[in-house]
């Protein structure tokens, strides 16, 4: 029965068996059709299949069978779901699970999220999924029943979640997600455009194909979130790369004239012709624009390749958006900073509107706003706040911008300019009244290329760098400065800052005009060389005139004068040598004589002996020098050295006269400075002598902190004999232990100026107490000097520093006939505080310094101006001098401010705080809150460097007083009562005086 029944069980499972495959082979096979169909169903059908099915295999089978699949059923079965279904349906199902919390499930987070990035690495990246995408918004068949226009909100999701892949990968995720991830998809969708193109007729080319503008339409937003997440950079290196070998094809198989037309009917051009219309965002076009300019100029690519690679990609734009025209045409050009080179395409694609000549700038014969252009860059440029706020960098800029306009620019065009020809002549005035040499070669630039155009002729040479038909306009910009702020060590001690900030640019731009005049002296000299070669050899000549010349002109002379006799005596005619005495010049030997010389304006050879023999005399110091240093100082300062001197050694007499006032203050400090004080602010002197005066006021007071003197050395016997002591009067008393030695002067070399004397003597070694060492000392006298004497340097400078100081300082806020600092003298203004600033450094370490820090600060930030008509005074308020409109004011200001740190003592600051000293203190609490906002909104960047070097010098002071202060609270604590330190070593220092600093 058994035997039965397992037959009859057999024979039912063959036959369902059987029954099965007769179903399975009697089944209808589903066309092509309906399988594409059932595909799209699954994957965009509105059951949402294919996410429901995602999200178990996402969740469910990695966490609990994935890892047991064998490589080849993970890439059959599992992986195939993902990289055979629709590229966009997939990336918006992975894309979130990169972030998958778990919400409590016992999922396996880590796994899952591998898993993910898998995928996505797969999915994306090894099968061009990202450009997949791109194709399938350019196919027809899914999305047959959209526009453009309604694709426009997915093609941006999709863009979005594309790119928004590295900020959602994990730390642990392969470079491929993250750093290498936007160059990856740029590449793909790059190059996979550009294979397309190639392959697309002229009949698919049309401007309204579907494909195209649905491929476009993705890879501009994508490009867009790109530049949105900071990677333009990459996505240009890599545009670049392909736009620039597109462009060198066509140029080296067509030619300039029809190259437009060649790229709007190529159909490998269309990319590149449409997809900066397809780039919506206006900060992504921006981006794009700027770092293609400088990644060509990064290429070295050529004036013509650039200008087209700008044509094809930004010339449908540039004509019909206007947010595109006044991009070129307004940002690139006054407010941003290009290389020369990218200025040069820039102005020769959206000014010109043509395409370069030789690689040279190439005016069009038809621009539709070069005029307006122009007259838009110089009415910005004109203005006189543009010369005063804006960096120096953007000036050069733009003056560049405006001159190679200029150059391409004609009369005619000029004469028909509304006013154009008022804001050129107002901006070269403006800059010509700059301290800053730079500035003034720019004003310099653009009025010779103005003159170039009004007259090709006569061209108009303000600098004497500007020579030939070139012109620079890069202002050295582009060469590597070879000492930066960046360059310098930030370790460098108190004393090396201080010293950088010295020779700041608030000190060179006045000096260049020194340099000027030596270029003048040299083509003097050369002119005057050339007038003397030709002389007539039978002209009568001045034997007297013959010891101005050089050895090699007297060698000269003396071969002329014995081939002269050799040949021919009949050639010298004699003259009468009765009247020769008044041709001999007296030599000037009082300085009686010199003011007199000096007074007549009418004898410019009696003014130029008269120089040349000022400074040695008042060197000298006679007794007449203290009566007549006043007069000498006032005539010293009106003589007008340009008008008498030969012309070219302007600057030598100037010199003279500038020498000879820094030795009248140096020998005589009072007197001197009494009569230029009065000069300073007198109506009766223009700038250039008050500028003068500054420069000799600080001239001289660096001399007077750096004096030379010379010492008789000391002698071991008693210099004044008393009856009642062996010893001299002046010396501590000779009490002491038997054995003691005499009293001897301690001279302390390393302070500047002692206020006591102090004397040290040889104590006897006590029972059992050894010598350890002996005392040295370092010889500071001069190798030159004479055996008993020694020299040393000696700081004179504070006795004089408040008559140096303070009258300069009072009434500068005055508005008088022909003075106004603080309006049109701005440049006196600059000086006089550097000035000041000077004065606080040679008192360094002073109590002078400590006396006039507060008034010094409190004029620095000060914001009063007097105005004085007649015998009334009307007080206004005007704009602190430490914001004043002018960078060079406000270097000055920052230098001042420095010097005051450097001079106080941190003793002295320590005791203003402790005694309560509100001027003091609030001053340098002011010097730190305003360096603090310099650093941080200073347009100028020598301000900035300058404001951060304050700052670090702020912090040091405050670090030397805090230990000031440490050290006064520890003294206060009571001691033990013990042997002096400098007991022990044998040795008692007295002062002479008990007033302590």
């Amino acid at each position: 029965m058994e035997a039965e029944g397992d037959a009859k069980r057999r024979r039912e499972v063959e036959s369902g068996i059987l029954e099965k495959v007769g179903q399975i082979l009697s089944a209808k096979i589903p066309s092509a059709n309906e399988r594409s169909e059932w595909w799209q169903t699954f994957y965009r059908g509105r059951g949402a299949a294919f996410p429901t099915f995602a999200r178990v295999l996402l969740l469910d089978v990695v966490s609990d069978w994935l890892a047991c699949f064998p490589v080849s059923a993970k890439k059959h079965v599992y992986d195939v779901f993902f990289v055979n279904g629709f590229a966009t349906e997939v990336v918006q199902t992975l894309v979130p699970y990169l972030q998958y919390k778990g919400n409590g499930s016992v999922v396996d987070v880590n796994a899952v999220q591998s898993n993910t990035e898998r995928l996505l690495v797969l999915c994306l990246l090894e099968n061009d999924g990202v450009l997949q995408i791109a194709r399938e918004f350019g196919s027809s068949q899914p999305y047959k029943d959209f526009t453009i226009v309604q694709l426009q909100p997915l093609a941006s999701r999709v863009a979005q979640i594309v790119a928004s892949i590295p900020d959602k990968a994990q730390p642990r995720a392969p470079t491929s997600l993250s750093s290498q991830y936007p160059w990856q998809i740029t590449f793909q969708l790059l190059h996979g455009a550009q294979e397309r193109d190639k392959n697309l007729s002229d009949e698919e080319a049309t401007p309204h194909n579907f494909e195209l503008d649905g491929i476009l339409l993705f890879i501009g937003e994508t490009f867009s979130r790109i530049c949105r997440r900071g990677a333009s950079d990459v996505l240009l290196g890599e545009l670049v790369s392909h736009v620039l070998g597109h462009i060198r094809s066509f140029l080296s198989s067509s030619i300039d004239s029809v190259m437009a037309d060649l790229l709007e009917s190529d159909a490998g051009s269309q990319f590149w012709l449409k997809i900066m219309g397809a780039i919506k965002d206006p900060y992504a076009v921006e981006r794009i624009s700027e770092q293609l300019l400088r990644q060509l100029s990064i290429e070295h690519a050529t004036d013509t390749e650039a200008y087209w690679i700008l044509w094809i990609l930004f010339n449908r734009i540039f004509n019909n958006q206007p947010a595109v025209r006044s991009l070129f045409l307004d940002k690139f050009l006054l407010w941003k900073i290009f290389p020369f080179c990218c200025l040069r395409w820039i102005i020769q694609f959206a000014v010109f509107e043509c395409p370069p000549v030789s690689n040279s700038l190439t005016k069009g014969c038809e621009t539709r706003g070069f005029l307006d252009t122009v007259q838009h860059l110089m009415a910005v440029w004109s203005r006189r706040e543009f010369v005063q706020s804006t960096p120096m960098e953007q000036q050069a800029y733009v003056t560049a911008a405006i001159g190679l306009c200029m150059e391409r620019i004609s009369k005619e065009e000029l004469d028909n300019s509304k006013d154009l020809m008022h804001s050129i002549l107002q901006g070269v005035s403006f800059r010509l009244e700059s301290p800053t040499y730079l500035i003034r070669k720019m004003a310099s630039n653009i009025a010779l290329v103005f003159s170039q155009v009004m007259d090709p002729k006569n061209p108009l040479y303000l600098d004497d760098s500007c020579f030939g038909e070139t012109i620079d306009w890069e202002f050295g910009f582009t060469k590597p400065e070879k000492d930066t702020p960046s360059n310098h060590n930030h370790t460098e001690k108190h004393t090396d800052e201080t010293k950088r900030l010295s020779t700041s640019q608030t000190e060179k731009d006045l000096n260049h005009s020194t340099n000027q005049g030596r270029g003048k002296s040299e083509k003097a000299e050369s002119k005057k060389l050339s007038q003397f070669k030709l002389l007539d050899p039978d002209e009568i000549i001045d034997l007297a005139t013959l010891n101005y010349g050089s050895a090699s002109d007297e060698d000269e002379d003396e071969a002329a004068s014995e081939n002269s006799d050799s040949s021919s005596d009949s050639s010298l005619q004699p003259y009468d040598l009765t009247d020769d005495d008044t041709d001999l010049k007296r030599k000037l030997t009082q300085l009686v004589d010199v003011v007199g010389a000096l007074r007549k304006s009418d004898d410019a050879d009696g003014v130029e002996r008269a120089l040349d023999v000022a400074e040695e005399l008042v060197r000298a110091s006679p007794d007449e020098l203290t009566h007549i240093a006043g007069d000498l100082v006032r005539t010293l300062v009106q003589v007008r050295c340009s008008d008498l001197a030969v012309e070219g050694e302007e600057e030598t007499s100037e010199e003279k006269r500038q020498r000879a006032l820094v030795a009248l203050l140096v020998s005589c400090p009072f007197q001197s400075l009494e009569s230029l004080n009065k000069l300073l602010y007198s109506p009766n002197v223009d700038t250039s002598q008050r500028i003068m005066i500054l420069d000799v006021m600080t001239e001289a007071a660096q001399e007077l902190a750096d004096s030379k003197i010379m010492k008789p050395k000391h002698q071991s016997r008693a210099l004044i004999s008393t009856i009642s002591e062996s010893q001299a009067w002046f010396l501590p008393s000779s009490m002491g232990p038997l054995g003691a030695g005499f009293w001897k002067e301690v001279s302390e070399t390393g302070t500047l100026l002692n206020y006591s004397n102090r004397y040290e003597r040889e104590l006897p070694l006590k029972p059992g107490q050894f010598r350890k060492g002996k005392i040295r000392r370092w010889s500071v006298r001069s190798a030159n000097a004479p055996e008993n004497q020694s020299g040393w340097t000696q700081n004179k400078f504070p006795v004089y520093s408040a008559a140096f100081m303070l009258p300069a300082m009072e009434g500068f806020d005055k508005k008088r006939h022909g003075v106004d600092l603080l309006g049109r003298d701005f440049i006196v203004l600059g000086k006089l505080i550097y000035m000041l600033g000077v004065c606080m450094r040679c008192v360094s370490m002073h109590p002078e310094a400590s006396a006039l820090a507060p008034s010094l600060l409190d004029m620095l930030r000060s914001r009063g101006i007097t105005y004085v008509i007649g015998k009334l005074m009307m007080h206004t308020l005007c704009r602190e001098i430490c914001h004043h409109k002018e960078a060079y004011v406000r270097r000055a200001v920052l230098f001042a401010a420095s010097s005051v740190l450097v001079s106080l003592n941190p003793s002295f600051v320590a005791s203003t705080l402790t005694e309560g000293n509100l001027e003091v203190s609030k001053g340098l609490e002011w010097v730190r809150t305003w360096a603090l906002d310099v650093a941080e909104s200073d347009t100028d960047r020598e301000c900035y460097t300058m404001a951060v070097s304050c700052l670090r010098m702020h912090a040091e002071m405050a670090l030397q007083a805090s230990r000031v202060l440490e050290s006064a609270e520890s003294t206060l604590k009571p001691k033990s009562i013990g042997v002096s330190s400098n007991l022990s070593m044998g040795k008692i220092k007295i002062p002479f005086s008990n007033v302590e600093y």
